[in-house]
Parts: structure tokens; sequence; C-alpha cells
């Protein structure tokens, strides 16, 4: 009974996909009814007996993502968007190529280290439900402002992913700049923040975009209230690009004498290195320049960028 219910699938399968016969004929011919032929082609598909194969038009998304490995030594992710596509479209298929890739690289006894933004906003929109065991989510980067204490924002994204994952959240209650460096050194003593900061030091994959000062899907450091004029004004002055964790870089990666970065609280490239896998999502043809400067730095490991993105990051600056 059994080879002869497999030969039916072989049948099924042969006359629907080969034959181009509709199941009402097929389920004639073998004498059964149109459900059960649906259920055959459905067996055929389970049980490989039939392969779907599909051959997408021209990309260049694969060369590409070779060619900006070879010349980072990363690994790149290329997302295949058309030319057309808008910024929020080429950002939502970054996000989601980013949630899959995390759900399957993170695991029980982990920790994640997440920044926050407006990528990484739209990843959590994303997540797949991946129960872990004796894992962790923990904020990478403080978010209070003049405005805001930032922790609405802040604390729902960082939430998602221990929601995502199952893991135990920690949060990272500090502004994202403090007024003055004093008042960071003196915070970075307190028992309540080294704590924060020990698991960082821990994370096993760090989670973050760069963010531009200008154009496209707009930077949440620079849309929402957390620089004064003067500081872009010192930005400016500086050469910066863009930020990595609110930590300013230049276009050849240098940070380490901005003066910003004095009061920044997110990891400085020297401390992301420290963590193994360091995944950065890109979208957004003003997150090169940004980009370029991270890659430069050496903070990437991990990269998913949209095509049309990936493909202004190639050319000579």
């Amino acid at each position: 009974m059994a080879s002869y219910r497999e030969r039916d699938v072989v049948m099924a399968a042969t006359m629907y996909y080969l034959q181009d016969m509709k199941m009402e004929t097929i389920a004639r011919h073998l004498r059964t009814s149109r459900s059960t032929v649906s259920r055959l082609i459905k067996r055929a598909r389970e049980t490989g007996v039939v392969e779907i194969t599909l051959r997408p038009g021209p990309s260049r998304a694969p060369g590409l993502g070779q060619e900006i490995a070879e010349r980072h030594g990363i690994d790149a992710y290329v997302v295949p968007v058309s030319d057309s596509a808008t910024d929020d479209d080429r950002l939502q298929q970054v996000s989601i190529t980013t949630a899959r890739l995390l759900a399957r690289w993170f695991d029980s006894d982990m920790v994640l280290g997440v920044a926050w933004g407006t990528t990484l906003a739209a990843i959590t929109e994303h997540l797949p439900h991946k129960p872990t065991r004796g894992s962790a989510v923990v904020q990478l980067n403080g978010a209070a402002n003049t405005r805001t204490s930032g922790m609405s924002y802040a604390g729902d994204l960082i939430s998602g992913f221990g929601t995502a994952f199952d893991a135990s959240v920690h949060y990272f209650p500090v502004p994202a700049f403090f007024d003055f460096a004093e008042t960071k050194a003196a915070m970075w003593r307190e028992r309540s923040v080294r704590r924060v900061l020990d698991v960082q030091a821990r994370a096993d994959i760090a989670l973050f975009s760069v963010g531009a000062l200008t154009g496209g899907v707009p930077s949440h450091v620079y849309s929402a209230g957390y620089l004064d004029p003067d500081d872009v004004a010192v930005l400016d002055d500086e050469g910066v690009v863009g930020d990595v964790c609110t930590v300013f870089v230049r276009a050849d990666g240098t940070y380490r004498d901005i003066p910003l970065n004095s009061r920044a609280t997110g990891p400085a490239p020297a401390e992301l290195r420290r963590i193994p896998r360091r995944l950065c999502a890109v979208a957004g043809g003003n997150k090169v320049a940004p980009l370029r400067a991270a890659l430069a730095a050496g903070v990437v490991t991990d990269l998913v960028i949209d095509e049309v993105t990936a493909a202004a990051l190639v050319e000579e600056p």
C-alpha cells in the first residue's frame, strides 16, 4: 500500500508540474478526489519528490557581497532590492534579514548587546520567537536627553529583543551624553552602572547600525533632541561623518580626540572590538559615509546591507 501511495505521489506531481494538468483532471485519471490530489502534491513537496527553485532576475547582490567581504575582511549579506525602492522599503528588507540572522546566531547562555536607533526599532518588528535559557540582552548606550528620559523609547526596543528570545533584560538608565566628562567618569565608578558595563563586556554579539547626520531616514540621535546646535557645530568642525552607538567617528575611523566622545555613553570602537560578533545593519544612501568610517574603525564583523547602498559603498568615495 505504501509503494502504491508513493507511485500516486509521483504521478500526481508529474501531471501537475510537468504536464500542467488541472487538479480536477488529475483526480479523474487517478480515480480519486480533488482534495486527495492536493494532498498528494503537498506530499511530493514535503518528501523532496518535487523541489521548487526560485530563479530571480539579474541581481548584483552576490557579487557586491563578495567584493565587500574581500575588501573589508567581513561577512556581508547584501539584500536584493530594486533601484526604485524607497528608503523605507530598503530599511524593511534589511531589518527582516537581520532579524533572521540574529535568531539563527543567538542562543542559550549568550549575551546580546543592543544599541538603539531607527534601524534597530525596525528590526524588532521582524524578530521571530526563539526560546532560550540563561541568555541576556543588554542595552549598549544610554538614551536620556534634555527632553525625555529615553526609557520609553529605548526600554521598549530592548525589551522587544528580550521577549523574542525569552532573555533577561539589562537596561542602561544613563543619558546618551553627559553634560560633563567628569560626571561620566564619576558615574562609571558607581556599582549600579558598573553592573551593566560588566554585562556589556560579556556580550557575545553586538547589534547596531550607523548614524548619519543628514538625509534619507533620519538617525534618531540627530532627529530627537540629543544634540544642541553647538554640538552639531563641533561635529562639523571635527569632520565627523556619523556615529556608532552614539560614539562619533570621522571618515578615516578615528574618534578618540573628538570632544563629545568623552561625554558619550556608548561603547567606543576599541570596546566594541572586544565583542566576538558585531552585526551592523545598514539601509539608505545617507549611511554610506558613516558605514565606511565604521569599517575603517574595525567595528564590523557581519554586515547586512541593501543592494543599492552596497553598490554605493563599493564605489570610490
